[in-house]
């Protein structure tokens, strides 16, 4: 099979025209090409008036060899065909159900259902080693009426809300499904293809920037939990782990206590939990779990209509089936020295309440599959510096955090409604008594105020500087009737869990630091991919196997 890059079309081209393109990029005849397969479809749409589809494909033609031959021949130093690569995982261990029936098995523990924990538990139940998931929130159906009281009643349940329970904090997102970070082993692709397995829509497997959206995002997790129970995994829900058991002597992992006394002995700890599990951070640093301090970013949500963005992207051809509800990426470097850039952009998607502490005001972004709503938005934030904005202590972020959260409640008014501002008043550095056009979508609602109350002086200063900037790239952000609701914190765990090579914590044998919460992540997609490689350490290490996590 030969990969194909790179291969470019109109943006309504017909069907044929890709299968023409293939055999003209090749020089080969119809005939010899048997079969092919879009691996990944993105867009160029830096002239608006000349949108390309730009394909990655992967292609089975009649005398492979000879065909890439030529091509190179014809082609000198050109990459864009090259045999497809390998993207098969192999699992680590084979055997583990006959490790598994062993006298004395202990199975290891995973601690958190979100995607890093899920696919960790399906990854070790796919090879027989019969997890147990600890889930300190509730199971996904029961986690979103408890969310949507919060949206719609003001009734915050602590331990079930956007932050804590199945699926984690990106069930309530637009459900991203793309990363940047490296991928030699193709694990982003495992991680597709299991979601597809699981009910999401195939285009996650082709799309540049694939997303699954919420209400999709449910079920699957529910299909992912299902599965894990049939390969001899199992879920506790309503169990919050509060203390490692650990040897007096070697600080290896014997097991976890939970809230409720209950002991699970396990040699073989998986730590998944989120970037909001403070309480946990704080119980690691109390028995001495080797952590660093992170830097994070704060700042606001910002809303326009999605038209607005359509158009500014996309020119004569918003709206086209193709292209979708139009995303935007922005950065931009600050006189101040810091880093300003959007973070999770959510097109035709809703603002929502995410905080998981009472008396605190936190956003995040969320849409549906569909990304049909009126509004785009986006979190714009600025980068934070421990040592600089706050000790360099490894619970001094969440500290900081806190503080701008409880101050962006008082804003708000108290019963969870947030800080909104009108782009322009905020330029204009002057409170907003009212809104505009632009109908904020963050529920239970807003209150107009000045949003330089509830953030740093130094983020404030870098937002003003950085919206008209980012006005010269995308006509119509800085719109004075555009919204900004406060306050967006919880963008990355402000707090490093350090692992070694072989996937185990620096002083703490048996535990496995993993995803977001751990500082290895940020997002579905990377936190999904860190759960297999933390799976595969686990049990290259229960098969007495050489530690590589890669």
């Amino acid at each position: 099979m030969l990969r194909l890059t790179e291969l470019r079309l109109p943006l309504d081209h017909p069907p044929e025209a890709l299968r023409q393109a293939i055999c003209e990029r090749l020089g080969i005849a119809a005939q010899a090409l048997e079969d092919f397969t879009v691996f990944k479809r993105g867009h160029d749409a830096r002239r608006r008036s000349a949108i390309w589809l730009v394909y990655t494909l992967d292609c089975t033609v009649q005398d492979e060899e000879g065909v890439l031959a030529r091509y190179r021949s014809a082609h000198p130093g050109n990459t864009h065909v090259q045999p497809a690569p390998d993207m098969a995982w192999h699992a680590p261990i084979t055997n583990g159900a006959a490790l598994a029936a062993a006298e004395g098995y202990k199975r290891p523990v995973v601690i958190g259902a979100g995607p890093c924990g899920f696919m960790a538990a399906l990854m070790l139940a796919r090879m027989g080693l019969r997890p147990l998931l600890l889930e300190r929130g509730k199971v996904v159906r029961e986690r979103t009426v408890d969310t949507f009281a919060l949206w719609r009643r003001s009734v915050l349940t602590p331990e079930s809300n956007v932050q804590f329970g199945e699926g984690g904090a990106g069930t309530f997102s637009d459900g991203k499904l793309y990363s940047q970070v490296r991928d030699p082993r193709f694990l982003g692709r495992k991680v597709l293809e299991e979601f597809v397995k699981a009910g999401a829509p195939e285009d996650i497997l082709y799309l540049a920037h694939p997303h699954i959206g919420t209400f999709r995002l449910v079920s699957m997790v529910e299909h992912i939990r299902k599965e894990v129970e049939q390969a001899g995994g199992e879920y506790r829900f309503g169990a919050r782990v509060d203390e490692l058991l650990l040897n007096p002597a070697t600080r290896m992992v014997e097991g976890v206590r939970l809230a409720d006394g209950a002991v699970i002995r396990a040699d073989h700890v998986v730590l998944a939990v989120g970037h909001s599990a403070r309480d946990t951070f704080a119980m690691l640093q109390k028995q001495g779990v080797s952590m660093q301090a992170k830097p994070f970013s704060m700042g606001v949500r910002i809303e326009h209509p999605q038209s607005v963005i359509d158009l500014a992207q996309f020119g004569p051809s918003a709206g086209n089936e193709h292209l979708g509800a139009a995303e935007y990426r922005l950065v931009h470097h600050a006189a101040n020295g810091r880093g300003v850039y959007s973070f999770c952009m959510c097109p035709g998607g809703t603002v929502v309440a995410a905080t998981s502490e009472e008396g605190q005001v936190v956003t995040n972004g969320m849409s549906q599959y569909s990304r049909a709503e009126r509004n785009a938005n986006s979190g714009i934030v600025v980068e934070l510096r421990p040592g600089e904005d706050y000790p360099d202590d490894p619970l001094a972020g969440i500290a900081y955090q806190r503080h701008w959260e409880r101050q962006a409640f008082l804003a708000g008014g108290g019963e969870y409604r947030a800080p909104a501002q009108r782009v322009g008043d905020f330029l204009a550095g002057r409170p907003s008594t009212a809104l505009g056009d632009v109908v904020p979508s963050y529920k239970p609602g807003v209150t107009p105020a000045d949003l330089s109350t509830c953030l740093p002086d130094f983020v404030v200063e870098a937002l003003r500087e950085a919206l008209p900037r980012f006005e010269r790239k995308l006509r119509g952000f800085t719109m004075d009737d555009a919204v900004m609701t406060g306050v967006e914190t919880r963008t990355s765990s402000p707090i490093r869990v350090p692992r070694g090579e072989d996937g185990q914590s620096l002083n703490t044998p048996g535990l496995y630091p993993a995803g977001e919460g751990a500082g290895y992540a940020g997002g579905i997609l990377s936190a999904a991919m860190d759960g297999i490689r933390m799976a595969e350490a686990v049990a290259r290490e229960m098969a007495g196997l050489l530690p590589a996590v890669g």
